[in-house]
């Protein structure tokens, strides 16, 4: 294991890559609409009734929303608030990763895999592009911990705490969470041969903790579904709030009912995940793959150092997930906790006399990642956002310096890999962080018409759009949610500021609407990157406006 000053190094070194990702505008569409969400929780009191827009929301339970909401009241309504709550799940996550890899192998597997949870690309981005996901794989990863240490120990304690981090997961996002923790449980119960715990007295007391976890979320959808069958949610009227998030939403999500299909592709997350494990993907596959073979060797029999949990768990939610007709690669972070675990435990294991031909194979491996993360660095800064000052050019030479002169210096084999997968996560995201994404983020109309408005003046209570189009990023940044106006009212208004596609702008313009000021902001829908547009002579091609006309 890579020594103690070294390890902590990177660590510290990861952490202030996710605090320089806090600062980072809020991404549309799902970061800017959960922050907008929250924040109404917290401007109008109501921390009951979940809406999106003008809509009633259903989808998702309360605890993202509250933790979000608890933040702003503690430190204020903040883009850097709003992430707060993610960064500590994650930090949760990863220390117990500690917790598990520890208690499954030993304290350098253990503390390992907490280095790779947090290096972990989709981890990282779960912190600059918020969504549920890492709060959920916090406390799914708290309660893989606790419930693995019962299961070994039999101590009540780690029974309790593991329903509650349960619990915890569920009110984050629904049933997804007790698959992820029951499919990696079964596994280490049946392994462990320890299936009578399941009849034991104490599992009463868990599912009492766990309904006493998740009551406040289901008190929520009773109050805001179930006393009012006349609502009208995705068509459909008297639905239950408690007997959806029980029971229907992973169906609705297996079968894109209510929130759509995306890919049938049942491979889908088998190519994503060659991205969202960066810059360790290659040594997970390693990894499934010696554990599979020693699986076959053994049997399946138990044997000494090894376990189920983590590449049974990894299999069946694979297995299970790819069957959704609605998917996005941020699904697969749920798995990370898993995937940390696995790999961690690999590369501890790999004895020091393995042949020489393998261990090259592994380090050449992570040093043909580094070399991509250089070139994709100088391609961000030199050609799909050029640096502007000479302070930043240097910084960057001098930090690819320091990459090269760390990752390269005479060392064992072992820890040249595990430094060079986690100093190329730090570098690439440091660049991320603080040149890419504040560039990429100029191009999201809301937010960069939002300095302009508070900039200008521009009374936030005067600002109307025609349609429902969501507008999150702009009601973030002005603290306040846009109304919508029919255009056939126009006529009876005045004084009034309208924020407007090209279209909608050529629609009031043909109407005979005229305006003495107008606002423009370039937009592109950021979270869906191509050529063209990270092309600097043909990113004008794909990019539209939105302006804001004061209609008088």
């Amino acid at each position: 294991m890579i020594p103690n000053r070294r390890y902590w190094m990177l660590i510290l070194l990861i952490v202030l890559v996710y605090v320089a990702g806090l600062f980072v505008t809020l991404f549309e569409n799902d970061s800017a609409q959960f922050a907008v969400m929250a924040m109404r929780m917290v401007q109008e009191n109501d921390f009951i009734n979940l809406i999106k827009g003008t809509e009633e929301y259903l989808d998702k339970p309360h605890l993202h929303y509250w933790l979000s909401a608890l933040s702003y009241l503690i430190f204020g309504i903040e883009d850097w608030s709003y992430r707060i709550p993610a960064v500590l799940a994650s930090l949760l996550g990863a220390y117990s990763c500690y917790g598990l890899g520890t208690q499954l192998y030993r304290k350098e597997v253990g503390r390992l895999a907490a280095l790779i949870f947090l290096t972990a690309q989709t981890i990282i981005l779960s912190n600059i592009d918020v969504r549920t996901d890492a709060v959920l794989t916090g406390f799914a990863a708290f309660a893989l911990w606790q419930l693995v240490s019962y299961i070994d120990k039999e101590k009540t304690k780690h029974l309790v705490y593991g329903a509650i981090g349960a619990g915890l997961a569920f009110s984050t996002k629904g049933q997804i969470a007790i698959l992820v923790i029951g499919l990696p449980i079964l596994c280490h119960l049946a392994y462990q041969k320890k299936w009578s715990l399941l009849f034991h007295w104490r599992t009463l007391l868990a599912l009492a903790v766990f309904m006493l976890t998740i009551s406040p979320v289901l008190y929520a959808y009773y109050q805001q579904f179930d006393l009012h069958p006349e609502k009208v949610i995705r068509g459909r009227s008297g639905r239950s709030g408690v007997f959806f998030i029980l029971w229907e939403q992973s169906f609705e999500r297996l079968s894109g009912e209510g929130v759509g299909k995306n890919s049938s592709d049942y491979f889908f997350f088998f190519h994503s995940y060659l991205w969202v494990f960066l810059p360790w993907t290659i040594l997970g596959l390693a990894a499934l793959g010696n554990r599979f073979k020693l699986l076959a060797a053994s049997r399946t029999k138990r044997t000494g150092d090894m376990e189920i949990l983590t590449v049974g768990g990894i299999v069946l939610i694979f297995i299970l997930i790819s069957f959704a007709q609605f998917k996005l690669p941020h699904y697969l972070t749920i798995t990370m906790p898993l995937f940390a675990v696995l790999t961690a435990s690999y590369l501890i294991q790999l004895p020091q006399g393995m042949a020489v031909k393998t261990w090259k194979a592994l380090l050449g491996s992570q040093i043909f990642i580094l070399t991509l993360v250089i070139l994709l660095s100088v391609i961000l800064c030199f050609w799909v956002f050029r640096l502007e000052s000479t302070l930043a050019f240097l910084l960057l030479l001098i930090g690819i310096a320091v990459v090269l002169y760390v990752s390269f210096r005479k060392d064992s084999m072992l820890n040249r890999i595990i430094t060079i997968s986690a100093i190329a996560a730090i570098f690439i995201n440091a660049v991320l962080n603080l040149h890419f994404y504040p560039s990429l983020l100029e191009y999201q109309a809301g937010s960069s018409m939002a300095e302009i408005v508070n900039a200008q003046g521009i009374p936030k209570d005067r600002i109307f759009k025609l349609t429902d189009r969501h507008t999150w990023g702009l009601d973030f940044y002005i603290r306040k949610p846009i109304k919508v106006m029919d255009a056939a009212s126009l006529d009876n208004h005045n004084d009034i500021w309208l924020y407007l596609t090209d279209e909608e702008l050529d629609q009031i313009q043909k109407q005979g609407f005229d305006w003495d000021r107008q606002y423009s902001a370039d937009q592109f829908r950021i979270t869906r990157l191509q050529g063209r547009f990270l092309n600097p002579s043909s990113r004008q091609e794909v990019l539209r406006k939105m302006h804001l006309v004061h209609i008088y």
